[in-house]
């Protein structure tokens, strides 16, 4: 479907729905540690989501194989920070689905104190054919993998309405622009698939963390490659029954992070995908999550890459994301004092030097943020170390992707200049 965009171009612990004003706090020196999860490996290590557990330890999930959609053998890992310690355990197995590959997976910990894990199983080697996932366990404190209880199938199902609000957006959006006969043939095509019972209700995948909404809605974000947009999965009984937003239609708009505003308006900041400006597309809801305005480009850089937004317990926002519009060699925190409106502050836990030689830049993304019951922030996010400077191993493979991750605190992100 990216084609398609294109064609039509040119013819956003769980993170909580609310939170209370924070406590003072004697000011804390700025910091900023950070670490490899694991040693750097010639296997793909990606899409990393960090959570905080009841007691203090810090859990990371991430996929790990020889490739992605692809690949067979891929499966998803974990591993566990206890608190106060400085070493991560060695990696475990969270998911397998044997022969297929188990992707993009994220977690939470709901009010109950249950920990969720999601993700898409891809069936058949594209994007499009995703199926949702997810287990949720209240054993997960000893090491290694937890104990699940719980573990089902995420049927997403979008019904009649998924086709008419994409049938308007789509019109929509084909009106702006010049009507190519590629970009008329185009819309249609994506048309008759949101007339597609079964492809409409395939080849939806998790990114970001799950939402949840006044301790009693769970909101999953997801996007479709297979569509090139995004949709919310909602829950009001912890998963025994789930329903569907609106379609968040737009050029490319995929992987949406949530915020929600003082006066209750969820915001989705979403990759970009789609033609220039690259720029982090939003949306809004004024309804908890139903129904959700027309996509927009922000002021945010983006190159085609995962970001993710938290709301912080002082009500500031904190972004992390690659603030370029190619290539994801730079990964930076932005801070914002009015909810998404001014990005005062910003901060970068990688920057590599411009070149044009690709050999001698990384690969920092796909983060993944939250803010510790200690008011700390914690990221993990892939690290794809430049090429130019990994010895080959004795197959000849290059050993450069591994999980990191970061604590630092909003003192770090602030030292800056405004």
């Amino acid at each position: 479907m990216r084609t398609l965009l294109m064609a039509l171009a040119t013819g956003v612990a769980g993170i909580s729905g609310s939170f209370a004003p924070a406590a003072a706090q004697p000011a804390q020196p700025a910091f900023l540690e950070s670490e490899f999860i694991f040693p750097l490996e010639h296997w793909h290590n990606h899409a990393s989501m960090v959570v905080e557990l009841p007691d203090g330890d810090l859990l990371v999930c991430w996929f790990h194989g020889s490739g992605e959609r692809t690949a067979d053998d891929v499966v998803v890992r974990g591993a566990r920070l206890r608190k106060g310690n400085r070493t991560w355990s060695q990696p475990f197995l969270l998911a397998d689905t044997p022969g297929y590959p188990d992707t993009n997976p994220t977690m939470f910990v709901d009010p109950k104190q249950r920990l969720w894990l999601m993700w898409p199983t891809i069936l058949a080697n594209e994007w499009h054919t995703a199926l949702m996932k997810y287990k949720v366990s209240s054993s997960y404190r000893g090491d290694g993998a937890p104990r699940w209880d719980v573990s089902e199938v995420l049927h997403v199902t979008p019904g009649d309405e998924f086709a008419e609000v994409v049938n308007r957006e789509v019109d929509r959006l084909l009106a702006s622009r010049p009507a190519t006969d590629e970009a008329v043939r185009r819309a249609e095509e994506l048309k008759k698939h949101a007339a597609d019972k079964l492809f409409r209700r395939l080849g939806w995948m998790t990114r970001a963390h799950p939402f949840v909404l006044d301790g009693e809605r769970l909101i999953v974000p997801l996007y479709s490659d297979g569509f090139s947009f995004s949709l919310m999965a909602i829950s009001d009984d912890w998963g025994a029954t789930w329903k569907t937003s609106t379609p968040l239609v737009g050029l490319g708009n995929i992987q949406p992070s949530l915020a929600r505003k003082k006066d209750g308006t969820l915001v989705a900041y979403m990759r970009d995908n789609g033609p220039a400006p690259k720029r982090l597309m939003s949306s809004r809801s004024t309804d908890r999550g139903e129904t959700w305005s027309a996509v927009e480009d922000t002021t945010l850089p983006n190159p085609g890459s995962g970001a993710e937004v938290l709301v912080l317990r002082d009500g500031n926002w904190a972004l992390i994301y690659n603030d370029l519009e190619r290539d994801r060699y730079s990964l930076a925190v932005s801070l914002s004092e009015d909810e998404g409106q001014t990005w005062r502050w910003t901060r970068h836990l990688e920057r590599d030097a411009e070149s044009t030689d690709q050999q001698q830049l990384g690969q920092y993304h796909y983060p993944s943020i939250i803010q510790a019951a200690d008011g700390t922030l914690h990221a993990t996010y892939s690290f794809f170390a430049p090429s130019a400077g990994v010895k080959p191993d004795s197959e000849g493979r290059l050993p450069r992707k591994t999980i990191k991750h970061a604590h630092f605190n909003e003192a770090w992100i602030r030292e800056t200049k405004p």
